[in-house]
């Protein structure tokens, strides 16, 4: 009888070890196959959520968060780059020179998860903004990206013009804030069990298979 396995995925399409980690947690769960029966809900976290609309350089924002020197951003991007090759992902990182706001990337996630679309949706947000080098802050890019997944453009349209979903992608943050995340990728198995960051698929595998053997 296959495990259950419910699995929050709090991250920001922004977020390089998230798209990392998705890509990770994937082969993971294949690897698993039928012994766990999984479901996976996509979290919003901002890791900029005072980022103006129409975002910051990438190099000037990195080092006024982290104190950076170019230098360390490049050793960054090349480690980036070739863990996503690792797990079949492209970082195309000449083209990401910008930082935005991805608050309504998040809503309109919220709404993809009630149509049944937020895994697809949350793919193509990270290949928009890491492989294309697209705004994902920028309505037409999100309505574009909503039809490419199956989902209706229009209705894509109406909830990013109306503010739909506001206040849920709000709680959703405060609430994981408030139980001590304040880091992405953080996955968390069954509500209980924590994994942190964008670890390579064995991590992710054998961490799985603890959990589901304590759950037998």
């Amino acid at each position: 009888m296959a495990t259950p396995l419910k699995i929050d995925f709090v991250s920001d399409v922004s977020c390089p070890w998230c798209a990392i980690g998705l890509k990770s947690l994937d082969k993971a769960l294949a690897a698993i196959g039928d012994d766990a029966d999984v479901t996976i809900h996509f979290q919003p976290f901002e890791l900029n959520a005072a980022m103006p609309p129409e975002g910051q350089d990438i190099g000037e924002h990195l080092t006024e968060k982290y104190g950076s020197t170019p230098e360390q951003q490049q050793q960054a991007r090349e480690m980036i780059r070739s863990r996503g090759a690792d797990v079949g992902f492209e970082f195309a990182m000449d083209k990401r020179g910008r930082i935005y706001n991805t608050f309504d990337a998040h809503r309109l996630l919220h709404w993809a998860g009630l149509q049944g679309r937020q895994k697809e949706l949350k793919e193509a947000l990270f290949k928009a903004y890491f492989t294309q080098g697209l705004d994902p802050s920028a309505h037409e890019v999100l309505i574009y990206l909503a039809g490419e997944v199956g989902l209706d453009k229009e209705a894509a349209r109406q909830v990013l013009h109306s503010g739909e979903y506001a206040g849920d992608v709000r709680q959703a943050e405060e609430f994981f804030h408030r139980h001590g995340i304040n880091s992405v990728p953080a996955v968390i198995i069954n509500e209980r069990h924590l994994i942190s960051g964008g670890q390579p698929a064995a991590v992710f595998e054998k961490a799985l298979r603890d959990i589901m053997a304590k759950s037998a």
